[in-house]
């Protein structure tokens, strides 16, 4: 029992030296990869021109994967190398050949060496790809949550992101806003991640592993964005028929933005002020709008569709389908087809001064 301990023992520390010295090895590769084949997720027309490339990674968990999937891919192009090479010396070396008699070669049979060989080397190559993987995985997962650390609550539906920060009273949809990490203020933020219908999953490529969303049970999922700026991701888990627009935005802001946008979602709903707001209010909640939305400060409690309390502090609507503008949201109201074909919010077959009212009163909620 002791010398299998001993030989396991040797055999994790053999495999992380291994990957350590291959992680510090072959940043170049990172660099090429990052330039050549950057993985672009499907993404809307007006994005921001911040690539989702893996190889990209601003979160120390992202980083570990990143450097785990160039190890791996290092370690199989060398595979590849190898057998590629003697492949092509086989068909070299013994190609035909003019005045060959066409008999058979010697052939080898019970060599014990080959046999060996072709055992041993893959069992090593997969118990290493183990050992790396699995040290990575642990190393994630078991994470220590610091006192500092911001916890929101990520809830999938069909076919937008619910965004609960449970400790600030702030409820919003589809951007997610965390407070950059930096060594003065550490500050990760740890997700709890379930859904309100099907599976769907949660995959920001810069910022965090994919990890996914399901229907009564607790996901968890941690990030600590070391840059600020917009990160572009999806669900990455195929939930219905719009699930290639169900996109989502991390905005990593520094603590004195995130400080202003915490109190700004904390504030009541804007009163609206003009004749055109006011009428427009009154049609939101005398129609099925309110059984669906939330308006912070009116009658409109529903829990179906995104908080709308703040929709104009949006950069986007239907998921990131559409730029937030006066002229979008009115297409949206009119007809969420417009955009999303398949998404759950109805038509309400409004009239044309119907939809501009509520357009009027939703643009006055930032």
């Amino acid at each position: 029992m002791n010398e299998a301990n001993s030989f396991y023992g040797s055999a994790s520390i053999a495999s992380l030296s291994l990957y350590t010295s291959v992680r510090h090895r072959f940043s170049f590769v990172r660099n090429l990869l990052y330039r050549c084949i950057p993985f672009v997720l499907t993404a809307p027309a007006f994005a921001s021109g911040k690539d989702t490339s893996i190889f990209a990674p601003v979160s120390p968990s992202a980083d570990s994967i990143s450097s785990l999937g160039i190890f791996t891919l290092v370690l199989t192009l060398g595979i590849f190398i190898v057998v590629a090479g003697l492949l092509t010396y086989a068909i070299v070396r013994y190609r035909t050949r003019p005045g060959d008699d066409g008999s058979e070669p010697p052939q080898i049979f019970g060599s014990t060496q080959i046999e060996l060989s072709w055992t041993i080397i893959p069992v090593l190559i997969v118990t290493v790809l183990f050992l790396a993987t699995a040290r990575v995985i642990f190393a994630i997962q078991d994470a220590p949550k610091p006192a500092s650390a911001l916890d929101v609550t990520v809830i999938g539906h069909q076919f937008w992101w619910e965004f609960r920060y449970p400790e600030l009273n702030i409820v919003t949809a589809n951007e997610l806003h965390v407070p950059v990490s930096v060594a003065a203020s550490v500050t990760p933020t740890f997700l709890k991640l379930t859904s309100a219908d099907v599976i769907h999953s949660f995959w920001i490529p810069r910022l965090s592993g994919k990890t996914d969303l399901v229907p009564n049970r607790i996901n968890e999922l941690w990030m600590e964005p070391r840059e600020t700026g917009l990160y572009e991701g999806q669900c990455a888990q195929f939930c219905g028929i719009e699930h290639a627009k169900m996109l989502l935005r991390v905005y990593v802001d520094t603590p004195e933005q995130f400080a202003a946008w915490v109190r700004q979602q904390q504030l009541p709903a804007t009163a609206p002020a003009t004749d055109a707001a006011i009428a427009g209010r009154r049609q939101f909640e005398s129609q099925a709008c309110i059984n669906c939305h939330s308006v912070a400060g009116t009658v409109a409690n529903g829990r179906f569709g995104p908080d709308l309390t703040h929709l104009m502090g949006r950069k986007t609507i239907a998921s990131g389908a559409a730029l937030n503008t006066p002229e979008n949201l009115a297409h949206w109201i009119d007809n969420p087809d417009h955009f999303k074909t398949g998404s759950l919010m109805p038509s309400l077959h409004l009239s044309q001064s119907q939809v501009e009212q509520i357009t009027a009163y939703l643009t006055t909620l930032n």
